[in-house]
């Protein structure tokens, strides 16, 4: 760059730490003028204080004095934790559909817009426009789930966990759960049932195996003390071989003879038969509530393809109870949820093009040929990226998993870019999966057997574009 009256000369010592420019210069010099228009003066402000100060540490560690085309780009770069938002959406080359580390569903575009309107204006949330006085809002959702599932009644919290956890307390604090030892599962985050029902304030009782139980397990089980069966879908593993479980059926009209509730936890949960789709059945709450169950559980963020909630579908009775415990309260969703699980219920009407618009069903129905195109096209694209450095870039085929502990043996073929070292070149894909992961919108990928892969599944023909120019502006990744 050209002079400037606050640049140090070459041979310069720390003495002359004085000709670094004052806050105020650099405040007012063009390059930092447009971070003040976008972030605010005050953050800003901070930004170059700091920056300065780390600048005469350095130099009076014996670093030389900065130009000015370095002292800028140290400002920039000290202020991108500061000024850059911390979540930020990425690119998901992982090959997991619904990560839980990346946010789990995508919402669909309808959603996405009914969720924005309910942000930027007033909304009835717990507001009754016919009557004129206060509504409720489970009401917003109440009816879709009653309409779409069979239950009598429906409520939402925050979480299944929280679905669960609501459950019991309301219904089996200080009695008995019974449950099958094959069902007593750990979720992410090493929360696991066992734990969850002794918050709750219910006593676990353990029946049967790990791979095997009866229904006279159950039956031996019930006493005075009991609460109610429960049976937990084991969504994130899946036991095989020598394995009996109690069909949901039985379990109900033994429950009912004892005059108490069957609960089943879903966990994941969809509204839909995925073998439909060409995809693993999954139990679905319809399912259970014709099996005789009295409650389901399930999440709106996994195979339902919505926002993070907890959904609780069941006897009208029993939802009552539920939605008078104090804790409803703390754990209840906001308008913003509400909004975009609306919108997604709505979409489950329509079955005919539920794959086309639920994004998280298009993502995992995505042809395999269709992905396969999609590497082809970026495949010269990312070579070109990557041409100064010692790896080769070549499309292969993946195997992609569904993800948040739904379905967890099952796989998905699938296409992607494998990069590869040449040579003895450890350390090459680590610092191109650094790279790629400070680029604006950065892109996640996994590496495996040896190479970084990008599984394409989950990069719609909309983010293609968006991930080819980002590529095309990143000559050199990870030099």
């Amino acid at each position: 760059m050209g002079s400037s009256p606050f640049l140090p000369r070459a041979g310069e010592t720390m003495n002359d730490l004085a000709r670094l420019p004052s806050v105020d210069r650099l405040l007012a010099h063009p390059a930092i003028v447009p971070l003040i228009e976008v972030h605010g003066r005050a953050l800003v402000t901070r930004v170059v204080r700091d920056t300065l100060a780390e600048v005469r540490a350095d130099v009076r560690a014996g670093a030389p004095l900065p130009d000015e085309a370095t002292l800028l780009a140290k400002v920039s770069r000290g202020g991108t934790p500061l000024l850059q938002p911390k979540l930020r959406a990425v690119f998901n080359l992982t090959g997991t559909v619904l990560h839980t580390n990346l946010g789990r569903a995508v919402l669909p575009e309808e959603a996405v817009a009914t969720l924005v309107e309910a942000a930027r204006h007033p909304c009835a949330l717990e507001y009754d426009l016919d009557s004129g006085g206060r509504g409720d809002r489970d009401d917003i959702v109440s009816d879709l789930l009653r309409e779409l599932t069979g239950a009598e009644a429906a409520t939402v919290v925050n979480n299944n966990a929280a679905a669960v956890f609501l459950l019991l307390n309301t219904l089996a604090q200080k009695k008995q759960v019974v449950v099958s030892r094959g069902e007593l599962i750990e979720i992410g985050g090493a929360f696991r049932v066992p734990d969850i029902m002794k918050r709750a304030g219910a006593k676990l009782v353990e029946v049967g195996t790990t791979n095997r139980t009866h229904l006279k397990d159950f039956a031996e089980a019930i006493g005075p003390r009991t609460a109610m069966l429960m049976k937990v879908h084991a969504s994130n593993y899946a036991i095989q071989g020598f394995t009996h479980a109690v069909p949901e059926a039985e379990l109900a009209a033994l429950a009912h003879e004892h005059n108490i509730p069957f609960v089943i936890d879903l966990g994941s949960g969809t509204l839909t038969d995925l073998a439909a789709f060409g995809l693993p059945h999954e139990p679905t709450p319809q399912e259970a509530i014709a099996a005789g169950a009295d409650l389901v559980t399930f999440s709106g963020d996994k195979l339902l393809g919505g926002p993070q909630a907890g959904l609780i579908v069941g006897r009208k009775e029993l939802i009552a109870k539920i939605k008078k415990n104090p804790l409803k309260r703390c754990l209840r969703v906001g308008k913003l949820t509400l909004a975009a699980l609306e919108a997604v219920l709505r979409l489950y009407r329509d079955p005919d093009r539920l794959a086309q618009r639920l994004t998280a069903l298009a993502q995992l129905t995505r042809p395999e040929a269709d992905i396969l195109a999609a590497a082809q096209r970026l495949l010269p694209t990312l070579q070109g990226a990557l041409a100064t450095l010692p790896v080769a870039v070549e499309i292969v085929a993946l195997k992609s998993q569904i993800g948040s502990g739904s379905l967890p043996v099952d796989r998905l073929p699938s296409a992607g870019l494998a990069i590869r070292p040449q040579g003895k070149r450890s350390g090459v894909l680590n610092r191109i999966e650094e790279t790629l992961r400070a680029l604006p919108r950065p892109v996640i990928g996994r590496i495996e057997d040896g190479a970084l892969l990008l599984d394409l599944r989950c990069l719609g023909a909309h983010e293609e574009k968006e991930f080819a120019a980002q590529l095309s502006a990143s000559s050199g990744l990870g030099a």
